[in-house]
């Protein structure tokens, strides 16, 4: 995934709306107050990147990109092979205190982020539960394009703090997310049997 700036052919096309955040009356899904399109205007929008809030429908077909991408840095096979993942997808876009947002690109999803402030965490806390790209679509920007998406929308929302966690073997994940910002969250170092590397993003410029 590339850093730096994104060139201007490659910037997502976002759709800006005033609408508080929220269910909106059309197809009972969620908006964000800096990003929404509907789905009729993002057929409008032919070969640009679009990066949206995710539909119920889309659930199976995130689910599967989940899939595929997590598959990169387990290679003996995912350690959860019975999970319901298109049922937990449906549960993140549903959920009213969640957000998933899709990087849609001639009208395929790419790239997929879900977040939402974690139980027991501080106020001005969010909680980057996932974050992919299509392996297909590597190296074009849109981990770039949609890091940026969701750092707007914490910026939008007064967070402060964002954290996440990312598998040790995941070296790829790893440096995108340091290239981002990210770095070891000292209130969370790992155990020495911890699969996970835990991180933490300043939104504030501290």
């Amino acid at each position: 995934m590339p850093s730096g700036r994104i060139p201007a052919a490659r910037r997502p096309h976002i759709i800006r709306h005033d609408q508080p955040y929220g269910r909106n009356r059309h197809g009972d899904r969620y908006v964000l107050r800096c990003m929404i399109e509907h789905r009729v205007n993002r057929d409008r929008v032919t070969g640009a990147r679009v990066i949206r809030t995710a539909l119920p429908a889309e659930a199976r077909v995130i689910a599967d990109l989940h899939v595929r991408a997590r598959s990169t840095y387990y290679p003996g096979g995912l350690p959860d092979p019975g999970t319901d993942w298109a049922a937990r997808w449906l549960d993140a876009i549903e959920r009213p205190d969640g957000q998933v947002l899709c990087v849609v690109e001639h009208g395929r999803i790419t790239g997929i982020a879900s977040f939402r402030r974690a139980e027991g965490s501080p106020a001005g806390t969010v909680k980057l539960f996932q974050f992919h790209v299509d392996p297909d679509h590597w190296r074009a920007g849109i981990g770039g394009a949609l890091h940026t998406a969701c750092v707007e929308q914490w910026h939008a929302d007064g967070t402060r703090t964002a954290t996440l966690d990312v598998h040790v073997g995941n070296r790829r994940a790893q440096l995108f997310y340091a290239r981002q910002g990210w770095v070891p969250d000292p209130e969370n170092p790992p155990a020495e049997d911890d699969h996970h590397l835990y991180l933490r993003l300043s939104l504030s410029g501290e």
